[in-house]
């Protein structure tokens, strides 16, 4: 294994794809390994499928642990550049990670229209 997290995201998702895009774009030191599990040949970690990786946001420790959420992004912010790794730091406090998880949480029922919004504006621009 030549990184330190597998980042599972859904890359059928236009904000996803963006977010994560940016994401690889810092990913400088490229510890970590990007898995579209959109894709029909992407692998689960042990105990998931698909549906549930589409979900939320998971990654995999290099130990098989697997964080998903606020917790999840908390892990992977550690491994970015810059302020990047602090607010992964901060937001690893079990407090903040709470906090954020509840924003998350919130985000989440949002997230098909905020999809169907994206996906009407991106092809309206082309």
């Amino acid at each position: 294994m030549n990184f330190s997290l597998e980042v599972f995201f859904d890359g059928s998702c236009p904000l996803c794809r963006r977010e994560i895009a940016y994401y690889q774009k810092i990913d400088i030191s490229r510890q970590l390994a990007w898995v579209d599990v959109s894709q029909t040949q992407a692998v689960c970690p042990d105990g998931y499928c698909q549906q549930d990786l589409l979900k939320r946001f998971h990654v995999r420790t290099n130990d098989g642990q697997v964080f998903s959420g606020a917790a999840g992004f908390a892990i992977m912010w550690t491994l970015l550049p810059g302020g990047w790794k602090y607010a992964g730091h901060i937001a690893k406090w079990r407090p903040v990670t709470l906090l954020l998880e509840l924003a998350y949480r919130a985000f989440l029922p949002l997230r098909p229209w905020l999809q169907r919004r994206a996906r009407a504006l991106l092809d309206n621009s082309v």
